[in-house]
């Protein structure tokens, strides 16, 4: 995993590691960019993450922080564990567009959170989408509800580091297993987006569009094979490819399905396919 900060610091006075280019997707027609910056990304304590809202999300409804399942202040998720309605206190700095602090966001639960299938954690927060624009003149990211396209450019914008990272999506991984945990259909950024320790939980930002189309989790930093801190590839015939030096994100393109009226998760709904617990 693209580790809390605590266990990557020493990481950073390590040389950039050899990175080996995974073999490039075909490349689309190139769009338009937009505008990507710090507006709407958040820091933790040891994560970063971004202030989201779903294409059905209202103005007057609870505002939502999404970052990694690893990020979860209480620790990992167990393979297999989903956590719902879990209490939080858990504070996010918020940033403007040039990524300085202008503010403090809090939760008070934890939506969503697992390691399992994918790698994320869903907060509620204590105000709403229209209450955090009036103070602080900031809207949230929107989350696609189409899957991510190969070959797109992308922006990987860590509210931790007030780095942002620019590369494209090289491809998708059937699976990627790193220790105990298995997430599917993952993303695979081209060599560009070196991304380190304290980059967890980062939005991943289609350029073309700026939504979010995945969350920032992990890269194989020692070339070895399926262990933590070095994910591998799985295809379908259960080959296994490692790609050292290389990141990837997870897609959030299936989350808006499982959020109904008032952003409320209903893991039921039609068109939800997130682990349940």
């Amino acid at each position: 995993m693209n580790k809390p900060l605590l266990a990557a610091l020493s990481s950073l006075a390590m040389a950039g590691l050899g990175a080996t280019p995974a073999v490039a997707a075909p490349q689309p027609a190139k769009t338009a960019a937009v505008t990507v910056d710090y507006s709407g990304t958040v820091s933790l304590s040891n994560c970063s993450g971004s202030l989201i809202r779903f294409p059905g999300s209202m103005d007057n409804d609870p505002a939502l922080v999404l970052t990694n399942g690893h990020c979860l202040e209480t620790g990992f998720p167990e393979p297999g564990e989903v956590i719902t309605g879990q209490y939080s206190w858990r504070r996010f700095g918020l940033l403007d567009s040039s990524s300085n602090r202008i503010g403090t966001l809090r939760a008070n639960e934890v939506v969503y959170s697992t390691m399992t299938d994918t790698d994320v954690t869903i907060y509620r927060l204590n105000t709403t989408y229209d209450r955090i624009k009036s103070r602080y003149g900031i809207n949230a990211l929107t989350v696609a509800d189409t899957h991510p396209v190969a070959g797109a450019a992308i922006k990987v914008v860590s509210g931790y580091w007030r780095r942002t990272y620019s590369c494209d999506i090289d491809g998708f991984v059937y699976r990627l297993k790193e220790g105990d945990w298995t997430w599917k259909d993952s993303v695979r950024y081209t060599s560009a987006c070196d991304t380190i320790g304290g980059t967890s939980g980062s939005p991943v930002i289609d350029t073309a569009t700026g939504k979010v189309v995945a969350v920032n989790n992990t890269g194989n930093e020692d070339g070895e094979t399926c262990t933590v801190d070095n994910p591998c590839e799985v295809d379908e015939k259960g080959d296994v490819t490692v790609r050292q030096g290389i990141n990837y994100a997870e897609e959030t393109y299936q989350i808006p399905a499982c959020f109904t009226t008032g952003n409320e998760l209903d893991l039921n709904a039609s068109g939800c396919t997130l682990p349940k617990p």
